[in-house]
């Protein structure tokens, strides 16, 4: 099927929220809609009515019509399948379906209609699927909010600590005038004394909470530290997040010891930009890629009022045929003539404090030379024994590949195997019957490598072999050039990150 657009609308026509898939213009997109009212027919019970040029699929919500545009050519089944997930999306970010709730939720509708379809094509996406896909999960976000709540229960613990010291030194006042007094005895042995009272002053001390950077930690067991579930809680995520290999750096500047090492937190200004990347590739053991496909998306995130009309100069050299689609608030033509990331509506801002899709590309292909890293694997059994040699090859040399995780199933039952000459590491999980070969870096330096092993087993035992890494470098390589005011075209301070990560590299 081609879908031409997807439309919230009333019973008149009235477009509250609509998302073309394919380059119409805004005349052509209320024109198209502006006629649908006029076309339906009230005695009978279709959900499909068909002009000249197009065919319109929709389903009634209320006093509202969920509304697709379809070429004539398009399967009329798929259509319908295909609007009622468009349906069923629209109650998961809607309380109530009028009017007012939908402009209300424009933007994460949108977000979740392109989740939808892509490029006028339906993607093989589920309810559930969307719903993770829109939510934006941050790992890092995660860890930066326990580690900020520990550092504020900390800082709660000082102030009464404070609070105790200032009130034992009010008591120590009080008692002060009584001290230090001294008597001398009059000239002429008159008996009489002259007493001279001496009054300690003490200023009172207000309790200041410590800085974020280095809180102390207080003293004393486990059990006198109970702060509340909530606190548990957080003292629980932040221990499971250690015991799985993250490294965390406590509010006291102590960095906790964990078994794999973590990226470390970009500190973020006023304009932060994400650049968020994964892979998704299938190869065969005896080569040839089976598939490929890589999907970005650059994250915008605005926290100071003051930056809210900007625009993002983007430097795009790519050679591969990336497709690249902007938020349906972006200005296309913009972006198309200049490389330049802005709102249509310049007058407008973006949203304070949230994480705003701008820019999104996809790439999928069967090239075999755009793979990042082949892996080879030869087993060739020998006496009831199985030889096992892995290689690695770096295919994009300007790429450098982080924490590189090669993860090679064994057989069950049979034993360690014995490994001979290695690059890198090696960590054997019995448990998992896997044998992970580890490599921090893979660059131009190193960019090929094996590993030799002998064990019983089968050839098909070996397969299929999985690949984890990470890169500061996306692969589409689009860079962030700076970022000015809309209004004088003063540039601004911005912080960037790039995140580029493997969803599945598997060699079967």
């Amino acid at each position: 099927m081609v879908l031409l657009a997807a439309a919230i609308c009333t019973k008149a026509g009235k477009a509250i929220v609509s998302r073309q898939f394919v380059e119409m213009s805004r005349s052509r997109v209320e024109g198209l809609l502006g006629a649908f009212p006029k076309l339906m027919n009230t005695g009978k019970q279709h959900t499909f009515v068909e002009t000249e040029s197009v065919r319109y699929v929709y389903q009634p919500l209320d006093k509202l019509y969920m509304l697709l545009i379809t070429t004539k050519a398009s399967n009329i089944l798929e259509d319908l399948e295909t609007l009622r997930l468009f349906s069923r999306v629209i109650p998961e970010y809607c309380k109530s379906v009028d009017e007012a709730e939908v402009v209300e939720r424009s933007f994460e509708l949108i977000f979740a209609f392109d989740e939808i379809v892509a490029l006028g094509y339906r993607e093989n996406v589920n309810l559930a699927q969307i719903r993770t896909f829109t939510e934006m999960d941050s790992h890092e976000e995660k860890v930066f909010q326990a580690v900020l709540e520990t550092q504020q229960r900390e800082a709660k613990e000082l102030m009464k600590r404070k609070a105790k010291e200032l009130q034992a030194a009010r008591m120590a006042a009080a008692k002060g005038k009584f001290m230090g007094r001294q008597s001398m005895t009059g000239f002429g042995g008159s008996g009489k004394s002259s007493d001279t009272s001496s009054f300690v002053e003490v200023t009172p001390i207000e309790p200041v909470a410590p800085k974020s950077s280095k809180p102390a930690r207080p003293l004393g067991s486990n059990k006198a530290m109970k702060l509340g579930s909530k606190g548990k809680d957080i003292d629980h995520f932040v221990d499971k997040l250690i015991s799985e290999g993250t490294d965390i750096v406590s509010s006291s500047g102590k960095r906790e010891t964990a078994l794999k090492p973590a990226q470390t937190a970009v500190p973020t200004s006023g304009v932060h930009i994400s650049v968020d990347e994964k892979i998704s590739l299938t190869a065969g053991r005896d080569g040839g890629l089976q598939n490929m496909e890589v999907r970005g998306l650059i994250l915008l995130r605005i926290s100071d009022a003051e930056y809210g009309r900007i625009t993002i100069a983007v430097e795009n050299d790519d050679q591969l045929g990336f497709q690249l689609q902007t938020h349906p608030n972006v200005d296309k033509k913009l972006f198309n003539q200049d490389s330049v990331l802005g709102l249509k509506q310049s007058g407008k801002a973006f949203p304070l404090n949230a994480d705003i899709g701008v820019l999104k590309w996809r790439l999928q292909t069967k090239d075999e030379s755009l793979m990042p890293l082949t892996i080879n694997c030869w087993p060739s059994e020998n006496d009831g024994q199985c030889d096992v040699n892995i290689e690695y090859e770096l295919q994009l040399e300007e790429m450098e590949l982080k924490d590189v995780t090669i993860s090679i199933p064994l057989p069950h039952g049979v034993g360690a195997p014995v490994v001979g000459d290695i690059e890198g590491d090696y960590h054997y999980d019995h448990k998992r019957s896997l044998l992970e070969w580890q490599l921090p870096v893979i660059d131009e330096s190193n960019k090929s490598g094996s590993v030799e092993f002998t064990m019983p087993g089968h050839p098909d035992d070996f397969f299929p072999i999985n690949v984890s890494f990470g890169s500061s470098k996306s692969f589409c390589d689009l860079k962030i050039k700076d970022v000015n005011i809309v209004e004088d075209g003063m540039p601004v301070k911005f912080s960037s990150q790039v995140m580029f990560s493997v969803d599945k590299y598997e060699i079967v």
